[in-house]
């Protein structure tokens, strides 16, 4: 009788980031750090060498981290053992198409003049409790092998981020997940409160009209974020995506997490969304 192989286990890590001033931060599993120029970023790089506001990301994966560009405008490289990866912009807003996997050692991220004058971030991958990470053979992933990883990333600065938000509510503030999860209508009226938009509940509540072609808007972007998480593969293949089997996905993979729902009494980012959400209205 033949025995089953045993997969092996994937020891718990951290990256740990540097900034050329000495900065330090830690990103564990399931957690993300975005860097760059601007006052937003959970790392803010003081000099302009040449950063977007949301210049990056650094995520923390079971086994690794991964960095991923977030500008529109501007490149961004990886580079570790002798191996340098270019991180092309955005093309279209939402999460990144991709980005750099290590699993151990050093890697250095930046732009490419922060590369040049040797001040980049330091990304080293360290394991969260004593003991050697991982096995001797582990070593940076090379370009041509399979470098990317393909995570689900919602910018908090568009309208699928605070639908997505307003659907988890319940299960963030009930860790029991007992809370019955908004319907679409639910989420629609929600967000006519956070973004401020009180005079139009009325409407809403009377106007069936009104509900409708909102419900359909925020019908779209319940539709784009099942469509993401079936790509991106987080669930098993046959899955019946339910709201229930979406929200604890966005959950787990800290897609969304409890420390956002601070945004919801943040004016400036309330603000945003307003402006994203009525300006065409």
């Amino acid at each position: 009788m033949t025995a089953e192989a045993t997969p092996p286990v994937v020891a718990p890590v951290v990256a740990r980031v540097v900034s050329s001033s000495g900065t330090a931060v830690e990103v564990v599993e399931n957690r993300r750090l975005v860097f760059g120029r601007g006052p937003d970023a959970d790392l803010v790089i003081a000099a302009d060498r040449g950063l977007s506001r949301r210049a990056g990301m650094i995520g923390g994966v079971r086994g690794g981290a991964w960095v991923a560009n977030l500008s529109h405008t501007h490149a961004l490289y990886a580079e570790t053992d002798g191996y340098q990866i270019r991180l092309p912009p955005m093309e279209t807003p939402g999460d990144p198409a991709g980005g750099w996997f290590m699993r151990a050692g050093t890697t250095l991220v930046g732009s490419r003049a922060m590369l040049d004058d040797g001040q980049p971030l330091r990304v080293t991958i360290m394991p969260a409790a004593s003991g050697p990470i991982g096995s001797p053979g582990d070593r940076p992933m090379r370009p041509d092998e399979d470098s990317t990883l393909l995570p689900l990333y919602l910018d908090p600065n568009t309208k699928l981020f605070l639908v997505a938000l307003l659907w988890c509510r319940p299960w963030l503030i009930d860790p029991t997940r007992t809370t019955p999860l908004p319907r679409i209508p639910e989420i629609a009226r929600a967000a006519l409160e956070v973004t401020d938009a009180h005079h139009q509940l009325e409407r809403f509540d009377n106007d069936p009209v009104f509900r409708d072609r909102l419900a359909a808007r925020v019908g779209e972007h319940v539709k784009v974020l099942r469509r993401k998480i079936n790509i991106r593969g987080l669930v098993r293949s046959g899955t019946r995506l339910s709201d229930e089997v979406v929200v604890g996905v966005l959950i787990e993979h800290a897609i969304i997490t409890f420390g956002d729902l601070g945004r919801l009494s943040d004016p400036s980012w309330c603000s945003r969304q307003e402006d994203l959400w009525w300006d065409r209205t």
